[in-house]
């Protein structure tokens, strides 16, 4: 009778013990799922390409986290209404030169987006960092930013058409809108 009291329990604990594993993985990969889809929502394309950079999905979210750990540790903030006013000035200005100039515009225009993101605190030393910090705060606009730098790199190259000159001045143009404007405190636009 011991021998058979013994063996049940084993089978009640072997069965109590896979069914805390079976609860543990369900568990896990639901919250996988759930940390996967928000990363998703948040980083909208910017997602899909760093799982294609980073080979899997885990590698992909552990860098995307790495980046929003990286971006709370920054100084980002608004610009003065001054400095508001005086890049909003000289986008004007620069777009005003784009029909006679499009090439010079383009480039510009990748100047002052530079430059309005090193008043607002980003780091603007290397362009693909640049761009992950940008993808942070706004992920719907960051593969408009990788395009239209794209087009103005090559510009000593006459490779580039002026309808490409003019969409990359267009993606300058929504990137540039949403620096300068004034947003609430933790505001950052998901992608949509």
């Amino acid at each position: 009778m011991i021998p058979e009291l013994t063996n049940h329990r084993l089978i009640v604990g072997a069965t109590a013990i896979v069914l805390i594993m079976l609860v543990a993985l369900v568990l896990y990969l639901r919250k996988r799922r759930k940390t996967t889809a928000g990363l998703r929502a948040r980083f909208g394309s910017e997602y899909d390409r760093a799982v294609l950079t980073h080979g899997s999905e885990s590698k992909a979210e552990a860098q995307l986290a790495d980046r929003e750990t990286r971006m709370e540790n920054l100084n980002i903030r608004e610009l003065s209404a001054a400095d508001r006013e005086r890049f909003t000035a000289e986008w004007h200005a620069l777009q005003s030169r784009f029909v006679d100039h499009p090439k010079g515009s383009v480039t510009e225009a990748d100047d002052l987006v530079s430059s309005v993101l090193q008043a607002r605190g980003y780091p603007v030393a290397n362009f693909e960092q640049r761009a992950a910090d940008i993808s942070v705060n706004h992920p719907r606009l960051v593969e408009c930013y990788r395009s239209a730098h794209a087009v103005a790199v090559p510009l000593g190259r006459d490779e580039v058409s002026t309808e490409d000159l003019r969409t990359a001045m267009i993606e300058y143009r929504s990137l540039f809108d949403e620096l300068v404007e004034v947003t609430t405190p933790g505001e950052i636009k998901a992608v949509a």
